[in-house]
């Protein structure tokens, strides 16, 4: 008989985790901080953020929690199966990362103590924009309204990492304006 995995994001994680993503000023704190508060909500050995660069086909690591710098250093994770969640925009777990064809690097997660691992997509607007990743040190089961829950926390990340490259790209946009000849700027 198989029994219904318990919960472990309740409200009041979703309702910290919800809050940071809206009053955070810096990206990578934020980023630091979901990271941890998925780790210990979920008691997971760790977890990491990572953003899809579309021009490489490749996610880079732009923050994680009870990881270590060798196993994020491992080698770049390539795009390049069809079933990874930022190709089908869904949910993956892994339940064995030694014994699935899905995983690149088997040694290193056997390594750094990893067994099972949920990837959510982070999307904006339709696009996915990079992956959360959450490993754990045993075969885990995870309860639909925590997927759900990550994937809803998510989509708000996405949001709040596109607006921040927009706002980096405006401002680099102010600082050539501001270098042209005044001539030029006439009737801007």
């Amino acid at each position: 008989m198989d029994e219904k995995p318990d919960r472990r994001y309740y409200l009041k994680h979703f309702k910290a985790i919800s809050h940071a993503i809206s009053t955070y000023e810096d990206l990578n704190t934020l980023i630091n901080h979901l990271a941890e508060g998925t780790s210990r909500a979920f008691k997971a050995k760790g977890c990491s953020l990572m953003l899809l660069d579309e021009r490489e086909n490749q996610l880079f690591h732009v923050g994680s929690y009870g990881i270590s710098e060798e196993y994020i250093s491992k080698g770049p994770v390539m795009v390049k199966d069809k079933y990874c969640a930022v190709c089908t925009g869904e949910p993956v777990f892994i339940e064995d990362m030694q014994n699935n064809p899905l995983v690149q690097y088997p040694k290193a997660a056997a390594r750094e103590g990893i067994v099972s691992m949920l990837s959510i997509p982070i999307k904006c607007r339709g696009a996915i924009i990079g992956i959360l990743r959450t490993y754990h040190g045993e075969p885990r089961v995870y309860h639909e309204d925590d997927i759900d829950s990550l994937c809803v926390l998510c989509g708000l990340l996405g949001l709040v990492i596109e607006n921040n490259g927009l706002r980096n790209f405006l401002e680099q946009v102010k600082v050539g304006l501001g270098s042209l000849p005044l001539r030029m700027l006439e009737g801007l």
